[in-house]
């Protein structure tokens, strides 16, 4: 089990340090286009799909789509909005505020419900 949690941290955290490599490094386009890449989820949903099987890939995939819309979407046009006239920390601290909040609320509702398996 342990082992298994070391390969998923290790996993995660190549992708992500490549991602600043490229930005750092000056292939903007690069870095951009795998920021785009929904890494995490890709990583994530090979593993819970060996783990898990295709139906528990297929319930977490609409339920994070539901949540990308409800908190993703706001976080990143706060983001895009609040930086040129306050600074990105100030952005993205504000973004990220909208983000939590966004996000309890949508998990309160879909655990309530019961949305998205049980």
């Amino acid at each position: 089990m342990l082992k298994s949690y070391v390969l998923y941290f290790l996993t995660g955290g190549i992708f992500t340090t490549l991602i600043v490599a490229a930005e750092e490094s000056g292939y903007r386009m690069l870095s951009g286009f795998a920021t785009l890449m929904p890494v995490f989820t890709l990583v994530a949903y090979a593993f819970i799909g060996e783990t898990s099987g295709p139906k528990a890939v297929s319930e977490n995939a609409w339920f994070v789509l539901v949540g990308t819309l409800v908190s993703w979407v706001p976080y990143m046009a706060i983001v895009a909005y609040v930086a040129p006239r306050y600074g990105s920390r100030i952005a993205i601290g504000a973004g990220l505020a909208g983000f939590f909040v966004l996000a309890a609320i949508y998990l309160l509702i879909v655990y309530h419900y019961h949305w998205f398996g049980e």
